[in-house]
């Protein structure tokens, strides 16, 4: 069975995923990142070597995320292309019609308008991480509360009350003091799901016509308070897709096949990445007055690829000796 691998790498997660040619999910692993991305997609490819089964084989890879270009370097993707598209073609792929995408991760939300099967406005948050997986997690520990308890406890509210959520700062300071008012948990947890999507529509969905159906995904789809929330202030129903948490690794496995059918041949390293050696390094071109920062990453203490620099010139030279480069979207 033909299978192809995306590999969506966050700065809070990084998440991979199989889907056949029928664009059916085989597998999915979600890992926290923990500030160590080769580390981490290194783990990733421990675990799927180990769990795939010898009836697949693996023809194309995507990646796609904040560190998509180091992933593509390390495993040899096909296709590297933003969250925004990754996202947009995994949850046209799930609900043909959809309109709208809410997606909420680890630090960004972003909202995506869809017609007629294409992109046609997006944004993503930008001076605020009010409503992220991370502020979440923020509150539920300095609750002592497990993050899974979170949605269920907000649902048994019968008057939230009212919290600030222009942004997390106010949300947190909010919060609290309306604990030492003396409201009961699942009250100051329902007003943090509403605090949370007021700013997500005021901030994130400003000016966006929002049209069902509306599809949600990340990490914060998992939370039913925040689902609920948004479906009380919408007037309409919130789909939450089963593969949520891991829908960037479902669009860029998508992706990825529709290059592979393009080209007939992939770029995927295979397993050795697992045990490979891989270092980032970093210089300050003094070549010009831009002063960029140039990433390189190593293998085995060899650089196989070189970015950041506006004029080309780094990568290009890494490209010169022979070297793994990825064919990046922006």
């Amino acid at each position: 069975m033909n299978v192809f691998l995306g590999v969506d790498v966050g700065s809070v997660s990084t998440n991979l995923a199989l889907v056949t040619e029928d664009n059916e999910v085989r597998w999915t692993l979600y890992l926290r990142t923990q500030g160590q991305p080769i580390a981490t997609i290194q783990q990733g490819m421990w675990v799927l070597r180990e769990n795939l089964s010898p009836l697949m084989q693996i023809k194309g890879v995507g990646t796609t995320g904040s560190a998509r270009r180091l992933a593509a370097v390390m495993i040899g993707a096909d296709s590297v292309k933003n969250e925004i598209t990754a996202h947009a073609v995994a949850a046209c792929n799930l609900v043909p019609t959809v309109q709208t995408v809410f997606e909420i991760g680890g630090q960004d939300s972003k909202i995506i308008i869809i017609r007629d099967g294409v992109v046609v406005d997006f944004a993503m948050n930008t001076v605020c991480a009010a409503g992220t997986g991370s502020f979440l997690d923020q509150q539920a520990a300095r609750l002592n509360l497990p993050i899974e308890q979170f949605g269920e406890l907000a649902l048994q509210s019968k008057t939230p009350v009212r919290i600030a959520g222009r942004c997390s700062v106010f949300a947190e300071s909010d919060m609290i003091h309306k604990q030492q008012m003396g409201h009961n948990l699942p009250d100051i947890l329902a007003g943090l799901c509403e605090a949370l999507v007021r700013s997500y529509l005021n901030n994130v969905g400003k000016g966006k016509e929002i049209r069902g159906p509306i599809v949600f995904q990340g990490g914060v789809a998992a939370n039913v308070g925040i689902v609920k929330a948004f479906e009380r202030a919408l007037g309409q129903t919130v789909f939450v897709p089963p593969h949520f948490n891991v829908m960037g690794a479902v669009g860029a496995a998508i992706l990825a096949k529709e290059v592979y059918w393009e080209r007939g041949e992939t770029a995927f390293r295979g397993f050795a990445v697992a045990t490979d050696e891989f270092t980032a390094t970093s210089f300050e071109c003094a070549g010009c007055a831009n002063m960029c920062e140039v990433i390189g990453i190593k293998l085995n203490n060899r650089v196989i690829a070189r970015w950041g620099d506006r004029c080309g010139k780094w990568e290009q030279s890494a490209h010169d000796a022979q070297v793994v480069t990825p064919r990046v979207a922006s």
